[in-house]
């Protein structure tokens, strides 16, 4: 029993520090400017309407930019998901201790992060297309107010349908997923894995569009957005400040809007 013990403290620990190294490496990136030639801090201070060229959207280009994106949703994401990665290693420990060491809480967690890919490479297609049309300033951030306005006001509708709060509700009871949505071995947890994540993409996507509105290299922004999330799926009060959030967005969408 002694061994099973310290096995299980061990394989804990090590999922604990393996978050934290990819959570460093994640921000450490995004810090020093994500390839972009410049520190995020930099970009930040970049007035907001400082013209760009449209860029050479080259293979190695479209690559850096997706790159960029992935990067940045691991470093804003990982924080409020990583007690469910947590709990589904936990759980798989108890059901499972002669699966490899390690094995699911890693599948599980490429699981997550492979749905936050699929919404960088669309992300990556959105700048693309807003940037060849003159839409984005220096510092990525939407030049047209009516545009950014929409935007905000669409993020504020999303914030109180149906769908976000059904999708929000599973990543504020992760056990209720994990019990309900069990699968055994590692692609079962990579898959279930990628089903927490598609929850959790249907619950956050629209907040994360809205770095075209603030800055998509804008630390402040993305910061922001990094500590809302988190309190939004961990805290109690969480879907009650969800709610106020889309007034806030509701309201300021539409001053732009009018202006």
């Amino acid at each position: 029993m002694q061994t099973l013990e310290s096995f299980l403290k061990r394989d804990y620990w090590f999922s604990i520090g393996a978050l934290i190294l990819l959570l460093v490496l994640a921000w450490s990136w995004l810090l020093a400017g994500a390839g972009m030639g410049m520190t995020a801090m930099d970009m930040t201070r970049m007035p907001a309407d400082m013209p760009m060229p449209v860029a050479d959207w080259t293979p190695a280009y479209v690559v850096l930019m997706f790159c960029m994106w992935w990067i940045m949703m691991i470093a804003m994401m990982l924080p409020s998901t990583a007690p469910v990665i947590l709990l589904a290693a936990a759980l798989n420990r108890r059901v499972g201790t002669d699966n490899l060491p390690y094995g699911a809480s890693i599948y599980f967690a490429c699981g997550y992060l492979l749905a936050w890919g699929f919404f960088s490479l669309l992300a990556v297609v959105a700048q693309w297309q807003l940037q060849n049309s003159g839409l984005l300033s220096g510092t990525l951030v939407i030049t047209d107010s009516t545009l950014a306005g929409v935007l905000l006001i669409a993020a504020a509708i999303w914030q109180l349908t149906p769908l976000k709060q059904a999708c929000l509700r599973q990543c504020r009871d992760p056990i209720r997923f994990l019990t309900a949505r069990k699968r055994s071995g590692n692609r079962g947890a990579l898959m279930m894995g990628l089903e927490h994540g598609a929850y959790c993409l249907g619950c956050c996507w629209f907040l994360m569009a809205l770095l075209f509105v603030g800055g998509v290299m804008n630390l402040y922004w993305i910061i922001g957005l990094a500590v809302f999330v988190a309190m939004e799926k961990l805290l109690p009060f969480g879907r009650q400040a969800g709610m106020l959030v889309a007034v806030g967005l509701g309201v300021w969408g539409l001053l732009l809007v009018i202006a």
